[in-house]
């Protein structure tokens, strides 16, 4: 006989059911079971964050010139100005110079004159960079032990295995040169390259436009090395040295030195990436850049995240100590003479729709609610409440200590009217009242509070807040669509409207000749507008009596309108490149048309005022104060009197940080402020437990369930096998 051990017997299925489930809830004592991101180093402080709407089509300086692209660009690269991350207004400053650019004047036969002389031809910008500026680890800069790259090669096999960056064992790395600064201007140049910058900066920069077309002319088979190639206005003195002369004078120059298309390009770079076959892989420079700057991109898929990470080499740097107004006690001078970056890396994930973005960030899982925008239109009546005191906080946001940054951009979004077009355009008094008729009908203030949520702030000046030339209060409305009563600007009742588009010959929204009812034609970009807008803004109209077709179409196919001029008003907007009246100005000035100089032009409206066309010429040259500020003020009344646009308001975004996020003050020109932002992981790590508990009785309960159900069968089981052995005992 033989004889068998209790333990022999198999196990009772219900207990095994009941200890998986005990263990699973035992095991959430490491973190928050629904974290949605995998595991990152521990010995890392990472920030999380999401990417723009779209991954970026181009990370190549050269050629890019999307505001969501430079949110990359700024951290990798390093222009030789940059801009105080506090103070306002905005503070130009020497980033990778030690000093401000150097400026001499010269005449046409290269002798020094002053900067007011008429025999003024060229100025002179002589920059002198820093000798602690060092490019980042990468394998372009790799040396074999004879000096000569280490990857260099003739064929796409020989660099067939090499998928990524990352593949590449073996690295180097030197300081930045200023030959690089100028290596990256001859890139402007090259026609290969299709630069955004080559047709306006080839107006400045002596040779510019002569060297693109040498090159244009060259045979190219592979890799061309543009120092091969001189350009008269660049001049290399030194390691630490360069001279950049421009035609004539233009002031403005020294804020596009700020702008990462002037950032360092090493030859080494251009040379490693025109490796054959490798652009069949996207190893390219407009996939992987290479800079000096803080952080370096170590990984980049567009459809999920894309990784930066501090670079080793950069330069010792600080935390400002001081800043703007009300900055003390907001809490940003804190970290005063800190070194930075603060943070080790940086995580930007894909997220296609706001709701699963709002909810990670409601759970901690996200720092700040958005880089480019804030990311909360989607989610706006949750997020906020209108309280006595105007746009609060919601209560969930409010329990969280969550803060809030709004935002008001250095830009504006408009419709404007196409001033060649035979109904809404011209300069005759009649066309003006035209125009400004449909100006006071369109009301700005509703328009706004009803399809932004109040997050935008009407235009009287085509300059936006921040920028010198913008005039708040009664100074600075705009009296032909407004008037300023108790203290604000107050639109035109709509019985002027009906009066001004009668004097213009359409009483009642007719035609006093012919007897046709006035319709206004709105191109529009098909993504951009919703028919309850256009519902609205027929209605509009429809009081003074003008009936509104709207002809929506891609961006593509809008453009194309724009450039031939095929419009009659049309949706735009423009961001700030730098902090002067110029950069806003120069949207309505003439010789910008594109039907005026055959080229993708700013001036989409087709402006051409002589009057303004003369003074903008005088301001673009003159430095800041009362002769130039007096010029601004002359061309915004100009823009006023002449109606030249439909609407227009400044863009507001409310971007919200989560408790542990600090230093979150947004500047709306450089995107160059992720080396300021400081994250205190600890607490971030106690709220993400808090708010992450997971709800256990659930499971439980159910597992209690199954066992109540289990258990007679189980029970039943344990007889028969019991009875089976006592009969083999036997």
């Amino acid at each position: 006989m033989t004889r068998y051990h209790a333990s022999y017997f198999p196990a009772r299925p219900a207990a095994l059911l009941l200890a998986a489930v005990l263990a699973l809830l035992s095991a959430c004592g490491d973190g928050p079971w629904n974290n949605p991101h995998p595991p990152q180093p521990d010995d890392k402080v990472t920030y999380q964050s999401v990417m723009t709407p779209a991954p970026p089509k181009h990370l190549d300086p050269a050629i890019s010139y999307a505001s969501d692209e430079s949110l990359y660009l700024m951290q990798i690269y390093q222009p030789p100005m940059g801009y105080h991350f506090l103070k306002r207004p905005y503070e130009l400053l020497p980033l990778a110079l030690e000093d401000f650019p150097e400026v001499t004047f010269l005449d046409a036969d290269g002798r020094q004159v002053e900067e007011g002389d008429a025999a003024l031809a060229y100025t002179r910008y002589t920059l002198r960079l820093r000798k602690d500026e060092h490019y980042q680890p990468h394998p372009a800069f790799a040396r074999d032990a004879d000096g000569e790259p280490f990857y260099l090669f003739d064929s796409p096999g020989e660099g067939a295995r090499y998928r990524q960056v990352a593949d590449f064992a073996e690295v180097g790395d030197r300081p930045v040169h200023a030959n690089d600064y100028a290596y990256a201007i001859k890139r402007l140049a090259d026609p290969q390259n299709g630069s955004p910058m080559l047709g306006f900066m080839a107006h400045y920069i002596v040779g510019m436009q002569a060297f693109s077309e040498r090159l244009a002319k060259e045979p190219r088979d592979g890799w061309v090395n543009l120092d091969d190639y001189d350009m008269e206005g660049l001049q290399v003195l030194d390691d630490h040295t360069l001279t950049i002369t421009i035609a004539g004078r233009y002031p403005q120059f020294v804020y596009w030195l700020a702008m990462h298309f002037f950032s360092p390009i090493a030859p080494e770079v251009d040379r490693f990436f025109h490796n054959p076959g490798f652009a069949d892989r996207n190893l390219t420079l407009d996939w992987w850049p290479v800079g000096s700057g803080p952080f370096m991109m170590v990984k980049n898929d567009p459809n999920s995240e894309i990784v930066l990470e501090r670079n080793p080499n950069y330069r010792a740097e600080f935390y400002p100590t001081e800043g703007a107004p009300g900055d003390l006690e907001a809490g940003l001078l804190e970290d005063a003479g800190k070194p930075i970056p603060f943070i080790d890396r940086a995580v930007y994930r894909l997220e296609k729709e706001v709701l699963p973005l709002w909810t990670k960030f409601l759970q901690g899982y996200y720092d700040r609610s958005g880089e480019v925008h804030g990311n909360t239109n989607g989610v706006f009546d949750q997020a906020f409440v209108v309280g006595p005191d105007g746009l609060e906080m919601s209560e969930e946001l409010a329990d969280h200590n969550i803060t809030m940054s709004p935002d008001v951009k250095p830009g504006i979004y408009y419709y404007g009217f196409n001033m060649r077009d035979p109904v809404v355009g011209g300069y005759t008094e009649e066309k003006r009242k035209l125009r400004q008729a449909l100006q006071i009908a369109f009301n700005t203030e509703e328009y706004l509070n009803i399809f932004y949520k109040g997050n935008g702030i009407p235009a009287h000046n085509l300059i936006p807040p921040g920028i010198p030339g913008h005039l708040e209060g009664e100074a600075g409305f705009n009296s032909y669509t407004h008037d300023w009563v108790d203290g604000e600007a107050r639109r035109k009742p709509i019985e002027q409207a009906r009066k001004l588009l009668a004097e213009a010959g359409y009483p009642n929204g007719r035609d006093a000749r012919t007897g046709e009812p006035l319709k206004i034609f709105i191109d529009v970009q098909s993504q951009a507008i919703g028919n309850t807008s256009m519902n609205w803004m027929d209605r509009i109209f429809s009081q003074i009596g003008v009936q509104v077709e709207f002809r929506p179409a891609d961006w593509n196919r809008t453009r194309e309108k724009l450039l031939t001029g095929n419009t009659q008003i049309y949706s735009h907007g423009w961001l700030a490149d730098y902090p002067d009246p110029e950069n806003f100005l120069f949207l309505l000035y003439g010789p910008e048309s594109p039907l005026l100089c055959k080229c993708d032009g700013a001036n989409n409206s087709n402006y051409d005022n002589e009057e303004y066309n003369e003074l903008f010429r005088q301001m673009r040259v003159l430095p800041p104060g009362p002769e130039r500020a007096e010029l601004v003020a002359r061309m915004v009344e100009l823009y006023r009197q002449d109606a030249v646009w439909l609407y227009a308001f400044y863009p507001r975004d409310i971007y919200l940080n989560n408790s542990w996020v600090y230093n979150t003050k947004r500047h709306g020109i450089s995107k160059a402020t992720l080396k300021y932002l400081r994250i205190d992981t600890e607490e971030r790590a106690r709220k993400r437990v808090a708010w992450n508990q997971p709800v256990t009785w659930p499971l439980y309960a159910s597992a209690l369930v199954v066992v109540g159900l289990l258990w007679p069968g189980v029970a039943a089981y344990r007889r028969r096998q019991n009875a089976t052995a006592r009969e083999r005992i036997e």
